[in-house]
């Protein structure tokens, strides 16, 4: 049997010293770009914004916009649907990890971790069908 992992919202005056903590100056550098870049071609509507930043309970981490609306999203595999902008950062972090984790560095492997940790938490998910769609 194995724990329930829950999320966390990172407070405000927090964000710097947790992204800090687990990524150093690879998150305004690397991955955050990436983030963003991912969510602008997974969902065209996506124009920017506030992101929330979610720490886990089994040390993962994950951004969504913060929106209450819904995004249609389109991804390479084909996968054609709508998620909420929860399950769009999902989606966008899942991506942007694996697609980080293919470099040769201390980072390539946080990231690598990063992605199985949110995979972890992405099959508790009340999305977690969409979410497998448009990332398998």
């Amino acid at each position: 049997m194995t724990d329930t992992i829950t999320r966390h919202l990172v407070p405000q005056a927090n964000r710097t010293q947790h992204r800090s903590t687990l990524f150093g100056l690879h998150f305004p550098m690397q991955l955050e770009p990436t983030v963003f870049g991912m969510a602008a071609r997974l969902a065209a509507e996506y124009k920017g914004g506030y992101w929330d930043f979610y720490a886990l309970s089994n040390g993962g981490f994950y951004m969504a916009p913060r929106s209450t609306g819904t995004f249609s999203i389109s991804s390479a595999n084909g996968f054609e649907g709508q998620m909420s902008a929860d399950a769009l950062g999902v989606t966008a972090c899942l991506y942007a990890y694996s697609s980080l984790s293919f470099v040769d560095s201390a980072f390539a492997e946080t990231c690598a971790n990063q992605y199985h940790l949110l995979r972890e938490y992405m099959f508790e998910h009340p999305e977690v069908r969409g979410i497998l769609a448009a990332t398998d």
